[in-house]
């Protein structure tokens, strides 16, 4: 248990901004270690905040809700990269944040994520700002179709991106997506021609220790992750450059806790930085049980001032598939029984209220002695939830 900095008698009370399930197995881990933890939301109810009686339901819009919750903190983290840089200073006045406000501005925008990367040296698949089609299409002279139009903030799970095959559909992807963003911007990319996608977690701590986990494959349907493959089936050369990649990518932004670094690996061979999130990820769930320190736990210790736990696997193989609403209606699955008999397989249920197709509602771990078994294990567990 860590005593409270600023509170005599009390353990230290780790505050989080935003309460969905990335929250929640924050706040899992956090309880093991002997952590208080606050949530603040915008709304009751949620994942995390149903775990704790340091809720916050007004939101951090609210200034009220935003000051009890500093209150009540020792040491704030984030959810989601969303939050406005200048919000995170003003906390950052009263209260450790961490990832820094500073390194969030760095990764919040996509452009100035890539920016930001390519300024480091690290390979970067060809982008521009964009502001008009006719951007659109001089980067397409140049660089020719297809290519990938992406929101510069809030994009996430498909959610912002579209992929133009001709100039044709310029038009119409255009036109949804300036309704999304409007003066946040676009952000216009080559389109890379792939073996796989990667993704490489690393914790660094407020010391600048690391813990860098093993590189995984990620399988993308519709733009949304539906499987990930621990470790990546490649030459350990190939899985070591990634991981070496990864790294340098969280040093160019200073940060601080957990980071997911999604890469591309090109037909050509060539591990190309895509896009990077400064908080636990979905690539890295198969850590909970496949690792002796879950992603979530190193998050908890980067921040707090910690030693990092080992983040090396002790099992040949694991495989996370996740479980995704097929409907609109309750977040209640049908049924889990059929599930829950599959052995070596461990199911997570976010808690979430409301399923929407497409919606990420949990997921399934199985480890096995190849990835080949740990795979099928994973999707018969899978198989037996719907919503």
């Amino acid at each position: 248990m860590l005593a409270s900095p600023f509170k005599a008698g009390r353990e230290l009370t780790l505050g989080i901004i935003g309460g969905g399930q990335l929250a929640k197995m924050l706040a899992q881990a956090a309880y093991r270690l002997g952590l208080r933890v606050a949530i603040i939301e915008h709304g009751a109810d949620s994942p995390a905040g149903r775990m704790t009686q340091l809720e916050f339901p007004d939101g951090w819009t609210s200034p009220e809700a935003l000051n009890a919750f500093v209150d009540a903190s020792d040491i704030i983290t984030l959810e989601n990269e969303f939050v406005a840089p200048e919000l995170l200073q003003a906390i950052a006045q009263r209260r450790p944040v961490y990832p820094t406000p500073e390194t969030i501005a760095r990764v919040r925008d996509k452009l100035v994520q890539k920016q930001t990367m390519a300024a480091a040296g690290i390979p970067v698949p060809a982008f521009a700002g964009v502001a008009t089609p006719e951007e659109v299409l001089s980067f397409a002279r140049t660089r020719g179709f297809p290519l990938v139009l992406k929101s510069r903030t809030f994009g996430y799970d498909g959610y912002g991106n579209a992929t133009l095959d001709t100039a044709e559909e310029l038009p119409r992807a255009w036109e949804m997506l300036w309704q999304r963003v409007q003066h946040e911007g676009i952000l216009v990319e080559e389109f890379v021609l792939l073996q796989k996608e990667l993704a490489v977690i690393v914790a660094r701590s407020r010391r600048g220790e690391l813990a860098v986990y093993p590189c995984v494959e990620t399988v993308q349907q519709d733009h949304v992750c539906r499987v990930v493959y621990a470790p990546a089936p490649l030459p350990e050369p190939l899985r070591r450059q990634a991981q070496e990649l990864a790294v340098a990518c969280v040093e160019a932004i200073d940060g601080v806790g957990v980071f997911a670094v999604e890469l591309f690996l090109s037909q050509d061979g060539t591990i190309l930085f895509n896009e990077i999130a400064p908080r636990p990820h979905n690539s890295g769930h198969y850590t909970i049980e496949a690792c002796y320190t879950s992603q979530f736990e190193n998050a908890i210790r980067a921040v707090c001032g910690l030693p990092l736990g080992s983040p090396e696997m002790f099992v040949p193989a694991a495989v996370m598939v996740n479980l995704l609403g097929v409907r609109s209606g309750s977040g209640i699955p049908d049924a889990v029984t059929e599930a829950l008999r599959v052995g070596k397989a461990w199911i997570h249920l976010y808690g979430k209220r409301e399923s929407r197709p497409r919606r990420k509602m949990g997921h399934v771990t199985a480890v096995g002695a190849t990835l080949e078994e740990a795979y099928r294990l994973a999707q018969q567990a899978a198989d037996g939830i719907m919503w």
